[in-house]
């Protein structure tokens, strides 16, 4: 039977709803305040068709470039040949998370904002940069009351 080449194609597993995820959609998706250049994810929410993204943006990260009251505007870079296009889709909020690629960055500034300040107020200064984990020292090993042991395999036993 030949397959088909339709708008949801292939998509069996990919908009499937998650473990404990099915029924309707939670209140909570609608109350979420979305502004213009917040950074998204874009996950497809298979209870609500409408306004659902093409599944080649499933999973994909946009920046919100338009709010509307029940969608937002979301700028995703695609690969076409050798070049980035920038795609302009228009998603309702069913389809869409705040993105946390930007958390760990975030909590990096605040920390070293406070440690700023309190080195300031010490009257100090302090390092913010960010140090690569150093290679283990070196240390030798004694023999003496260490005797070198001799691993062997453990002989196959029947227990019948």
């Amino acid at each position: 039977m030949p397959h088909s080449y339709g708008y949801r194609a292939r998509t069996r597993h990919m908009f499937k709803r998650g473990f404990k995820e099915h029924g309707p959609i939670k209140l909570s998706t609608f109350l979420i305040p979305y502004r213009i250049g917040d950074i998204v994810d874009i996950k497809a929410n298979a209870a609500q068709q409408k306004g659902m993204p093409h599944k080649f943006y499933h999973g994909r990260t946009g920046i919100v470039y338009n709010v509307t009251p029940h969608a937002v505007g979301v700028i995703v870079n695609k690969i076409v040949g050798n070049r980035y296009i920038e795609k302009r889709v228009n998603i309702r909020v069913e389809h869409i998370r705040h993105s946390k690629c930007r958390q760990e960055f975030l909590d990096r500034v605040k920390r070293n904002h406070d440690a700023h300040t309190e080195a300031k107020a010490k009257g100090g200064r302090v390092n913010l940069k960010r140090v690569p984990v150093l290679p283990r020292g070196a240390y030798t090993v004694s023999v003496a009351d260490n005797t070198p042991q001799t691993i062997v395999p453990v002989p196959y036993e029947t227990t019948i």
